[in-house]
């Protein structure tokens, strides 16, 4: 088990118990006590997880957007083929507009050596495609990040959206159903899917799995505004059929 997949175990297994000793990490994973501690330790620093005697506890409260850093160790391999993906949709020369997110996060890994403009909705994506030398040209708007999301916000943010227009928007999400539409945790995100939206010919939502069906606190807009959907095996064949019946194209990888 590499670094990162026993790393992504950790933070699910910690996150799903509430809490986990050093000795019951060690016998899921197979690695050694000093392994589980150096990894903890790491996680801890990351601010994935809480440390404690013996092992460790999560940090989140029931019904809390899990944070950016716990994120990012989920669902990671499923993550980048959905970014493969949204890549392989947007043709070289397109302006683009991508989405905060983890998932999305993967998709400027791959946008970052492809000839596209693209406006980017986060710090972690700016400082990805802002990296050395590439074909990708990069737009940076105004705005404020978010604490520990790095998602920007406000009426820079607004602003910058509404004087441009992209041949395709990448939008992650909270929550995706078909009943439900688009939600999102944080109304000052919702406030920026919805302009992003607005100022895009088409809409590519990457969510893994686990966001459809899922309803979160604010409201972005229906089900209808995506042209497509790429998601994972994981998600709920029952949700994916009734995405597929409001006109959505949903491709599974």
């Amino acid at each position: 088990m590499s670094n990162a997949d026993r790393h992504g175990l950790i933070a699910q297994t910690v996150r799903e118990s509430g809490s986990a000793t050093v000795q019951e990490l060690a016998g899921l994973t197979g690695a050694s006590e000093m392994t589980i501690r150096r990894d903890l330790d790491t996680l801890a620093e990351q601010g994935v997880l809480a440390r404690v005697r013996g092992g460790a506890r999560t940090l989140l409260l029931r019904g809390e957007e899990p944070p950016f850093a716990l994120r990012a160790h989920d669902a990671v391999d499923a993550k980048r083929r959905i970014a493969a993906e949204v890549s392989s949709l947007i043709a070289d020369g397109e302006s683009v507009l991508l989405d905060s997110g983890t998932t999305c996060l993967e998709v400027a890994h791959l946008l970052r050596r492809r000839p596209v403009t693209v406006m980017a909705l986060s710090l972690q994506a700016i400082h990805v495609l802002g990296e050395g030398p590439g074909p990708a040209t990069l737009m940076v708007p105004g705005g404020r990040p978010r604490s520990a999301e790095g998602a920007l916000t406000g009426p820079l943010t607004l602003a910058s959206l509404a004087a441009l227009r992209f041949d395709t928007a990448v939008m992650g999400c909270c929550g995706l159903s078909a009943s439900e539409g688009l939600t999102a945790y944080d109304l000052d995100d919702a406030a920026v899917k919805k302009a992003g939206i607005a100022s895009t010919r088409r809409v590519i939502a990457a969510a893994d799995g686990s966001k459809l069906g899922h309803t979160a606190y604010a409201y972005v807009g229906p089900a209808t505004l995506l042209r497509t959907l790429v998601t994972d095996t994981s998600a709920p064949p029952a949700e994916v059929t009734a995405l597929e019946d409001t006109g959505i194209v949903v491709k599974t990888v």
